[in-house]
């Protein structure tokens, strides 16, 4: 007599395979959205990278002369790259004991970042001798998005 002996059976279900692709749905709908925030805000470190040379330029300027530099063209001009579509620095007002030069970076080819600015406002108290810089984005359509920006710049 024979007895029947199954096979061992090899292989998902079709509901073991739906159910790992509704997981993986789910967590693609998850990440997909933090990555994609997370590529802006590495565009972003790029404007703070550009903003940083023309900070620089302005603190040897400041160290110099001891006042804000009218304009800091020189190092301006090579500032722009593929997400850095200006660098702008204009002289502000100050108060007498102060003076006041903004640093305006404009971003380009992202679609989030496309023509939105963030600046570095630097104070130079002529006591101390000292610059104090705070960056920020404007408000509005004309800023970048907070949660774009770095710790250093909310």
């Amino acid at each position: 007599m024979h007895r029947f002996v199954p096979k061992s059976v090899k292989g998902f279900t079709l509901i073991e395979l739906m159910i790992v692709i509704a997981i993986i749905g789910i967590l693609a709908a998850v990440a997909l959205p933090r990555y994609q925030d997370y590529t802006v805000r590495a565009k972003v470190s790029e404007l703070i990278l550009a903003a940083g040379a023309a900070k620089l330029a302005v603190t040897e300027s400041v160290q110099t002369h001891g006042v804000m530099p009218a304009t800091a063209n020189l190092v301006l001009e090579t500032q722009a790259s593929q997400y850095v579509k200006s660098v702008v620095y204009t002289l502000g007002t100050g108060d007498g004991t102060t003076s006041v030069g903004v640093i305006t970076v404009t971003g380009q080819l992202d679609p989030r970042l496309l023509d939105k600015t963030l600046t570095l406002t630097g104070t130079y108290t002529t006591a101390t001798g000292q610059i104090a810089w705070v960056c920020a984005a404007p408000t509005g359509d004309a800023g970048i998005e907070a949660k774009y920006l770095p710790a250093s710049c909310q």
